[in-house]
Parts: structure tokens; sequence; C-alpha cells
């Protein structure tokens, strides 16, 4: 297979000056466009992780061929 890239971002902010949070775009070299959708965590910084780290291996489930 293939190298992979992982596209991510991660910012925080306090949980009560969140409005909306909408898809981010991604050019791709051959022109065509892709989208990431956003997610978003709240709670304590160890809620946080422990969302994150399940959040991760959950999308790992997704493709089991990697």
């Amino acid at each position: 297979m293939a190298d992979l890239t992982l596209v991510y971002g991660m910012r925080l902010l306090p949980a009560d000056e969140v409005a909306s949070v909408g898809d981010a775009p991604i050019v791709l070299k051959n022109g065509n466009e892709a989208r990431v959708t956003m997610h978003v965590l709240e709670g304590s910084r160890e809620r946080i992780e422990a969302q994150l780290k399940l959040s991760l291996d959950a999308f790992f489930d997704f493709y089991p061929e990697i």
C-alpha cells in the first residue's frame, strides 16, 4: 500500500464561545477538492484526551486494509 496522509486540525477554545463548526476544504494535486469533517470534543482535558483516543481508534477501524 502507498504511503498515506492523515489530515487533521486541533484548536482549544472556551466551550461557551463556539457557535458553529464547518467542513474544511482540501485541494488535491490533481485539482480536485475534498472536504474534512471537523469534530468537536468537549469537557475536561482528561475527557477530551479519552474521547480523542477513542475517535482515533474508531477512525482506523474504518480502514482495516491499512
